[in-house]
């Protein structure tokens, strides 16, 4: 079997393992089980990046929520002067979710600093996910909640909603 064919909770894992340790105080509090992950499977798209490239740009205008399974991120606000750091991001927490919510375009920019395995949900697929499983797709927008609230609440994180 290929890790990432899609339908299959096994391509998950990794990403279901790293939100269970939740080593980040934004980690993804998600609580799925096993056939509810079986059943998110089929709506995420593997999204390997490498060290160096950017998964979100600011001000683009794409919806996509990126859920980390390995690597490190680093958030970014880009200004005339050039970038400021905001946030690094570990394994186990979502990237991207101001704009996958909001509809605006992205606040700022997303760098991996190590070679990443991210799972991306598009919007569309979200609303899909929604009508047919919608005990699922509230789950994970109460858990994506719940990261916005623990960023937001944080200084000097409370930029790093993206």
């Amino acid at each position: 079997m290929d890790m990432y064919e899609l339908g299959s909770a096994a391509a998950l894992r990794g990403l279901i393992d790293a939100t269970r340790q939740g080593g980040a105080y934004d980690a993804l509090a998600c609580g799925l089980d096993g056939d509810q992950w079986a059943c998110l499977a089929p709506y995420l798209q593997p999204y390997p990046v490498r060290t160096g490239q950017v998964p979100i740009r600011q001000g683009d205008k794409d919806r996509t929520l990126f859920f980390i399974e390995s690597g490190t991120l680093t958030v970014h606000l880009e200004d005339v002067s050039g970038r400021m750091k905001l946030a690094v991001l570990a394994p186990g927490t979502v990237v991207g979710e101001g704009a996958f919510f909001s509809g605006q375009p992205r606040s700022a920019t997303v760098v991996a600093t190590r070679d990443s395995q991210l799972w991306a949900l598009k919007y569309a697929r979200f609303q899909e996910l929604s009508a047919r499983q919608s005990a699922i797709a509230l789950e994970l927008a109460m858990a994506c909640a719940a990261v916005v609230v623990r960023r937001l609440a944080s200084t000097t994180l409370r930029v790093a909603v993206t």
